[in-house]
């Protein structure tokens, strides 16, 4: 399977809490719900194709607590291309602590996470898609196990929040450490 990431970022970098203003306020983040207003039926279809054209999803501990509780506790889940998505093809969590997960088809990767997530790659054909989980991204970049990053980058500046892209860029070598 070939990983890609998919991430949502602003022009200052920020890619912290875009679904709503009470979903990520870890480190006083307050600004939640950024990119929703921002959000074009372009876009939007092409996160449609991108989550529909995964065969599986592989989350951070956070990320996966945060889409489980909305997109997986859709009534009808077939209402939406990415919930179909989401909800009918396996996830896959990097975490210590989630020991009892409640969506269905979700698997917890523990022990050896890099190993595992090789052993994920190494399976044919298909896309492995990592939506946001900035620690696990940063984490799978140092880890040489993206093939494909892609930013999505919205025209607003948020001002505060975690900065992904300077750690991304500085992980892949392109930017000198700060």
């Amino acid at each position: 399977m070939r990983l890609t990431t998919t991430t949502n970022v602003s022009v200052d970098g920020v890619m912290q809490g875009l679904g709503g203003p009470d979903e990520d306020r870890s480190g006083g983040f307050d600004r939640g719900g950024w990119a929703i207003p921002l959000l074009d039926p372009e876009t939007g279809e092409y996160l449609n194709q991108v989550y529909g054209g995964a065969a599986a999803f592989l989350f951070g501990r956070r990320t996966y607590e945060i889409f489980a509780g909305y997109w997986g506790a859709m009534i009808d889940p077939t209402t939406n291309p990415i919930a179909a998505a989401l909800n009918s093809r396996p996830k896959y969590v990097a975490s210590t602590s989630l020991t009892d997960p409640q969506w269905a088809g979700t698997n917890v990767l523990t022990g050896d996470v890099a190993a595992a997530v090789g052993d994920l790659k190494a399976q044919p054909d298909g896309e492995l898609l990592v939506p946001g989980s900035g620690a696990l991204v940063r984490w799978l970049l140092a880890n040489d196990l993206v093939d494909q990053l892609d930013l999505l980058t919205y025209p607003v500046v948020v001002g505060q929040g975690t900065r992904t892209s300077r750690s991304i860029w500085s992980t892949r070598g392109l930017l000198p450490a700060a």
